[in-house]
């Protein structure tokens, strides 16, 4: 069997006393509703590009990647939601 190797590999180096901390950090409630965010404006390119494809303005294809990308972000979201409610239903049934 061949050896797979690295070239060009640089190593990175951290110094252990920065720490972590960051004054510009963005919460969960940020993430989530920038998230939700992106994905409305994808919905509203998908219904704008039906529109444009009615219109013919746009393409088939073009249309049809619009709405494969709000579909798939909106699983996305969904499953990002699904995952927290779980979290957060195992954290409800921890005793202490």
């Amino acid at each position: 069997m061949n050896d797979l190797k690295i070239q060009n590999f640089n190593p990175i180096s951290f110094d252990k006393s920065e720490g972590i901390t960051s004054n510009n950090s963005t919460g969960f409630k940020e993430v989530i509703k920038n998230a939700i965010d992106n994905v409305n404006s994808t919905e509203k390119e998908g219904d704008k590009s039906i529109v444009n494809l009615l219109q013919g303005k746009e393409d088939v294809h073009t249309t049809m990647i619009n709405l494969q990308k709000a579909e798939i972000s909106m699983k996305m979201l969904l499953s990002v939601r699904n995952k927290a409610l779980e979290a957060y239903k195992e954290i409800m049934h921890m005793q202490f």
